[in-house]
């Protein structure tokens, strides 16, 4: 179960990683040209909040089972990041992200709304970025 959970987590990061290029480009590129906000950036929105989402719920699955989160090892580089710093960073990054889209459903105007989104996802996208466990970093994890 946990290594099938892993490899879930870790593809379907990709599909969240895509959505929320596509989200941060779109709502950047509509913001600045002062496009409206469509039924088509509605979903693509709300499809990044969802994959994002889903991510939130495997990985706290994970925390809870992977011998990776170890509070007893905290000064061990691989156990710190896996049992503090790549939760914390995750979190506040889905924070942002469900409060740019809640923030940008609330708004009225057009440019608001893909304002909103751009600059929430987009701190968002850094944030995760910074807490995936890409291979260059050496804390045991691949590309999938």
């Amino acid at each position: 179960m946990y290594t099938g959970l892993v490899h879930m987590h870790s593809g379907l990061r990709w599909i969240a990683l895509v959505l929320l290029i596509a989200a941060v480009f779109t709502a950047l590129s509509r913001w600045q040209g002062r496009n409206g906000y469509t039924d088509g950036n509605r979903k693509l929105y709300l499809f990044t909040l969802i994959s994002i989402h889903l991510q939130l719920v495997i990985g706290l699955i994970l925390y809870f089972i992977s011998p990776k989160v170890n509070f007893g090892m905290i000064s061990d580089k691989l156990y710190r990041f896996y049992t503090v710093e790549h939760l914390t960073g995750m979190l506040v990054a889905i924070v942002l992200i469900t409060i740019g889209y809640s923030r940008s459903k609330r708004a009225s105007d057009p440019t608001t709304k893909q304002r909103l989104i751009a600059i929430f996802y987009g701190l968002g996208l850094l944030l995760i970025l910074a807490m995936i466990p890409w291979p260059f970093r050496n804390l045991g994890a691949g590309l999938f």
